[in-house]
């Protein structure tokens, strides 16, 4: 994968970070939250004759209305909260609660269990560091209000209390509870953070794939409409030459507009080979499709070796015609690659084909998939610290897995089925060459998903003026 789109993805990453949690959000549940304490002092002495300071406790519910108020009438509405914001009130909320309940029986409250709830906010939203500092204030409340409470006391003066082994077991299960549920959002907020910045780059190397396509095709019309008149240029400019050829000042410049005008022919052709708007090229044969989508990679101090030819049983089928689709194209281009990438120095590409499947298989003689990592090939963002000697080996790499990750998603949106082994595996047949020892894809496709059958029209034949 280009550092490129690493790069690009690690910016979006950081931008969207930066502004996470609308100020909103968290302004209602606190609402919520307050209307809930409330509701619990207001049963609790009503309903069950608790003895509760409501001075105090009032006093800490009210610092939350306070705090409340004022984000809300002097924050924007829109405004959203970076990460040293969002933890702030984050802290603030489990103080707050950690103070109500230290006033209502500690552990013994019921509602202790609500101590989990700031760390779950803090394991989806924030920094692993801010969870870690979340989760671990939470404990230190925990174990603190095991001991160090108000009692609760009905009117007659009996205190509700746990037994001791009882509250020792509730204090464990919270301990256990803020732990696993602190891993378990984190973990799977962590997952889909990367997968979806994996296919936000997915989709850029999509579009930039279709622009290029796109402006393959604007240069191949180019190149089309301007060959007549840099023709003629040149046709005329040869003419001058030979009139001229008695006046050399003026024999020099009809000489220059000559080799001018061949020059843009030249470059032209150059910039037109890629016109994959032309209709010829709408649909090519699979040989053609993997030497464009192998080119960037052909000069790069690897021999890339390519056998194009049908199943042994059946020769008389010709070589298909597929689709020139942008995903297939930059797919193949990404598994290419990294072959080269991790090649010591031959690639090989085989594609064989049947009147019902086309099997592409892509080979290198490198050490092939660590096995570390070979669980989770094609998973986005696999990144290990590369040993000195691979440096040395593959000077510049960066590889993060997001290459093979964007050349899975492409290629199975086209029908396709990808399989990953390594060359000394079980899974190869024994006439294989012992040289391609490396890593070993294969991709395959059902023909009826792949191999064009249409008829492209196009278009009547245009009267040549001359």
């Amino acid at each position: 994968m280009p550092t490129k789109h690493a790069s690009e993805i690690a910016l979006f990453e950081e931008s969207a970070r930066a502004n996470w949690i609308r100020i909103r959000t968290l302004i209602g549940l606190r609402w919520l939250a307050i209307t809930g304490q409330l509701a619990a002092m207001a049963v609790g002495k009503i309903y069950f004759s608790l003895s509760l300071d409501l001075r105090l406790c009032l006093m800490v519910v009210g610092a939350g209305i306070i705090f409340n108020l004022i984000a809300t009438f002097v924050l924007p509405e829109n405004k959203r909260l970076d990460e040293n914001e969002a933890l702030s009130m984050i802290m603030f909320d489990l103080g707050q609660l950690a103070l109500l309940l230290f006033l209502t029986g500690g552990m013994n409250n019921p509602f202790a269990v609500l101590l989990i709830a700031p760390v779950t906010i803090s394991a989806t939203a924030l920094s692993t560091r801010s969870t870690i500092a979340v989760g671990g204030l939470t404990l230190l409340a925990i174990t603190a209000l095991t001991t160090f409470y108000v009692p609760l006391r009905t009117a007659q003066g009996f205190i509700h209390e746990m037994p001791s082994i009882l509250l020792f077991g509730f204090w464990v299960s919270m301990g256990v509870g803020v732990i696993f549920i602190g891993l378990y959002a984190r973990r799977v907020t962590v997952e889909m953070n990367t997968m979806s910045n994996a296919l936000v780059a997915t989709q850029m190397a999509l579009a930039r794939e279709q622009k290029l396509t796109d402006l393959g095709g604007v240069v191949a019309a180019a190149a089309h409409e301007l060959g007549t008149p840099l023709a003629t240029i040149k046709l005329v400019s040869a003419e001058l030459m030979e009139e001229l050829s008695e006046q050399p000042d003026l024999y020099d410049d009809a000489k220059l507009i000559r080799e001018q005008s061949e020059r843009c022919r030249e470059i032209l052709h150059s910039m037109g080979r890629a016109g994959k708007e032309d209709k010829h090229l709408m649909t090519a044969p699979i040989s053609a499709v993997l030497q464009e989508a192998a080119e960037p990679h052909m000069n790069r101090g690897k021999a890339v070796n390519f056998d194009v030819s049908a199943i042994d049983d059946t020769h008389d089928i010709p070589q298909p015609h597929i689709n020139r689709r942008p995903e297939i194209i930059h797919g193949l281009r990404n598994l290419i690659q990294n072959a080269v990438d991790f090649a010591d120095t031959q690639v090989w590409i085989d594609v064989q084909w049947s009147d019902t499947e086309i099997t592409l298989r892509i080979t290198d003689d490198g050490d092939g998939f660590s096995q570390q990592v070979f669980n989770r090939i094609g998973d986005p963002f696999v990144k290990r610290r590369n040993s000195q000697p691979d440096q040395q080996k593959r000077p510049g790499y960066e590889g993060m897995g997001l290459g093979l990750f964007i050349a899975k998603t492409l290629l199975e949106r086209s029908g396709a089925t990808l399989r990953f082994s390594n060359g000394s595996g079980p899974t190869i047949e024994s006439s294989t060459p012992l040289n391609r020892s490396g890593a070993i894809v294969e991709v395959s496709w059902l023909a009826s998903k792949i191999i064009s059958n249409k008829t492209i029209s196009l278009g009547e034949n245009e009267q040549f003026h001359v």
